[in-house]
């Protein structure tokens, strides 16, 4: 059923589209790249061999991990429609 411009199944295209984008950025996050460093690309500490071992691509110290996870804070999602109550805001 179609709802005012809209075509059919046209919400739930634009619902698996940012739940797409989202997970992409997610995963895109998560896994490092490349070739673990020796130390620290923060604090120059030395990174010990299990942490390389466990994370191939580790760029940073578990100390400097926890001190950048505790300052992320998660993005507000947004209204792909553009309704004037999302204009307002």
């Amino acid at each position: 059923m179609a709802g005012g411009w809209s075509r059919d199944g046209a919400v739930g295209e634009q619902i698996e589209a940012s739940i797409n984008e989202e997970l992409e950025r997610m995963r895109a996050r998560a896994r490092p790249v490349g070739e673990s460093l020796t130390h620290c690309a923060e604090c120059e500490e030395p990174i010990p061999e299990a942490r390389r071992q466990a994370l191939p691509g580790v760029k940073l110290c578990i100390d400097c991990v926890r001190e950048r996870d505790a300052g992320f804070k998660s993005r507000p999602g947004f209204n792909r429609r553009g309704s004037k109550d999302s204009q307002l805001k």
